[in-house]
């Protein structure tokens, strides 16, 4: 059993409330009372106002825009429930920021994920609990455990219920290769997998060269770890349209959708996009073809194993 505390708190900043909501009611606890405001002058307040002494606490909080807000507060709620002797801290991101930022891709580039993760460790964290990072390797930045959910199975699970024929799965640039072969493998039947070559002449600028494979008369299935101003991923179905594709379905678990985005998805070939719900997905940004599904009882259940002393792999 676990040692740390005696019972489970979930804290939330504001960046995803409802996910919190929903991962404490899976758990069957309530959120605890925690005010986030902010001073006149703009800095962050935070109240807690209720015990965590010796508690096992999980701080849920999404690091997407505005992402320095949502950062800052993460960094002083665990400053806080370390002050206030909580047993153990889980900093629970279900959508890392800054992670694209995970090397030196050319001279004088900071490397942000790697400070970001120092911060959390600095601000007092015992350990993190995170979904789909932009890049694997960043689990290595930090000095404190982290669990690594896969979102790729709620999205698997998604599609094996409707039941579609003739499947291909096309991973809409090289870098997803991996990613997408790994999730028809997790399709039933045996899927095949196609692949976009591109070229990206400029940033947010991307160009649709050739298809590896064949998805003539095929329903299409493309997955990105994240969708941040879709333009990869509608040019890349706006040309599998050209190529014969039927009907083009698109999954991502973090729907980051900023600046064109939706315009784009909207006008685009993708009859339809699953997303989940790591980063809130605003009014104005629903849509009749985006479907979310929600993360709340992964991360529940991996809440659940970390405060008995549990596996966590168990759930990948």
């Amino acid at each position: 059993m676990n040692t740390s505390g005696s019972e489970i708190k979930i804290i939330a900043g504001n960046s995803n409330k409802e996910l919190a909501e929903k991962i404490a009611e899976y758990i069957g606890v309530k959120v605890a009372d925690c005010q986030v405001t902010t001073f006149s002058d703009g800095e962050i307040s935070v109240n807690i106002n209720e015990t965590v002494r010796g508690c096992d606490v999980f701080v849920v909080q999404s690091t997407n825009n505005p992402v320095n807000n949502n950062l800052m507060e993460l960094l002083i709620m665990i400053d806080a429930l370390k002050r206030a002797s909580a047993g153990r801290i889980t900093a629970v991101i279900p959508y890392y920021g800054y992670a694209r930022q995970d090397r030196k891709a050319k001279a004088r580039d900071p490397i942000t994920a790697k400070l970001v993760a120092n911060l959390i460790t600095a601000a007092g964290a015992d350990r993190v609990l995170t979904m789909d990072l932009h890049a694997s390797q960043i689990q290595g930045y930090f000095d404190i455990p982290l669990d690594h959910l896969l979102g790729g199975n709620l999205l698997a699970n998604y599609f094996n219920s409707k039941n579609l024929e003739d499947l291909v799965v096309v991973s809409p640039d090289l870098g997803s290769v991996t990613r997408s072969r790994k999730f028809a493998n997790q399709l039933e039947g045996e899927v095949p997998l196609a692949i976009i070559d591109k070229r990206r002449p400029k940033a947010n600028v991307c160009e649709v060269m050739n298809l590896i494979g064949d998805v003539k008369g095929k329903n299409v299935i493309m997955l990105d770890d994240m969708i941040d101003t879709a333009g990869t991923i509608t040019n890349a179905a706006n040309a599998l349209k050209e190529f014969g594709a039927k009907n083009i379905y698109a999954g991502c678990t973090h729907a980051v959708l900023s600046g064109p985005a939706i315009e784009r998805i909207e006008n685009s070939a993708i009859s339809e996009l699953i997303v989940l719900d790591t980063i809130k997905l605003p009014k104005e940004k629903e849509l009749d073809k985006i479907k979310v599904l929600t993360v709340a009882e992964m991360f529940g259940e991996a809440i659940k194993k970390i405060f008995s002393n549990e596996s966590v792999s168990v759930l990948f």
